[in-house]
């Protein structure tokens, strides 16, 4: 059997070098004019779709299940993650396997989105037909409205006609670009439809970067009996003692009241050494007014606020009352930075 033969990557010439940024710039330049025609199509005819699309999801009692095949199923995978991330339950289904037992997954409570850019994929037609059959819920994401997809469901999501950046037109580029648009539209107007909020999101991120940057001072902060705290008229041979022990190099002053009126750093015992200093009062030694937060502050902003005071630990207050204390290490331990 003979085999074709075809230009390896040593064989076939590259371009010149020159020509490189052009074509950058070029397929850059193709996919923003896409976008611009998807936002434009929001101004004419998809805008009722669109809410109705929104409708249906914000109103369904199961979960949405995406299901493309290809570069649309690629980006059907990511939609999915994008709506579950943000408080609407979704996952992924392949269209390939639909039709081998995953049908089984959807409900009558769920809503479907498919998306295909021609509308004619065959692989789609037993999910189509298990969504007419039960009468769940189908919303399209296509080019074409009079497509076998779009005329079966329920909304038709139409994209604008785009040239693909591909040279040959063949790349599916600037299609696949509109259709992440389009489910970032859906994830971010649901999200706001219902209210999402920063908290909601440290709910479902609770770990890495994103999760760390959703956290509160109270989530990190050390309190109770860990504080460093001494009363009014201490004397230093006792507050060095407390301050040894609670291990944060800091101590904070309260007075009667048990308001936060000062802190002793180690600065503070080096500037008031003498040979009377362990007979002195934490008042005579502390700075006064100290800097502090509140506990409801994001980690990322407490940490940006102690890098530019230049402070390794922080008082947090609730009424001018102490209620703990944080170090910068704690942020960086949890990824705030």
């Amino acid at each position: 059997m003979h085999m074709p033969s075809f230009l390896t990557h040593e064989d076939r010439p590259l371009r010149p070098s020159g020509e490189w940024i052009h074509s950058a710039a070029k397929t850059i330049e193709t996919e923003i004019a896409a976008l611009n025609e998807l936002q434009a199509s929001l101004s004419n005819g998809l805008a009722e779709p669109f809410k109705k699309a929104v409708e249906t999801i914000a109103h369904a009692k199961g979960r949405v299940i995406v299901s493309g095949i290809g570069k649309s199923g690629i980006i059907g995978t990511k939609l999915a993650a994008t709506l579950a991330s943000t408080g609407t339950p979704a996952f992924f289904v392949h269209a390939s396997e639909a039709s081998h037992g995953d049908l089984g997954m959807i409900t009558e409570d769920d809503v479907v989105i498919a998306l295909s850019w021609s509308g004619e994929t065959l692989e789609l037609a037993s999910l189509i037909a298990f969504t007419r059959r039960f009468k769940v819920p189908l919303i399209a994401i296509t080019r074409s409205a009079t497509s076998a997809l779009g005329q079966a469901a329920d909304v038709a999501l139409a994209l604008p006609k785009v040239p693909e950046a591909c040279p040959h037109g063949m790349a599916p580029t600037s299609s696949t670009l509109i259709q992440l648009a389009l489910g970032d539209a859906l994830a971010i107007t649901l999200l706001e439809a219902k209210g999402f909020t920063a908290q909601d999101f440290k709910v479902y991120h609770p770990g890495g970067k994103l999760g760390a940057s959703l956290m509160h001072v109270k989530d990190v902060m050390h309190s109770a009996d860990h504080l460093p705290l001494a009363q009014t008229g201490m004397l230093m041979k006792e507050a060095l003692i407390l301050m040894t022990q609670k291990g944060f190099g800091v101590l904070g002053v309260t007075n009667t009241q048990g308001t936060l009126i000062g802190i002793i750093t180690d600065g503070d015992l080096r500037r008031h050494i003498s040979s009377d200093f362990l007979d002195k009062t934490v008042e005579d030694v502390m700075t006064h007014s100290p800097k502090t937060i509140e506990e409801t502050l994001l980690a990322p902003s407490a940490l940006e606020i102690m890098n530019s005071l230049k402070i390794s630990c922080l008082f947090v207050v609730q009424d001018d009352k102490p209620v703990g204390i944080i170090r910068t290490l704690d942020l960086l331990k949890i990824g705030a930075a």
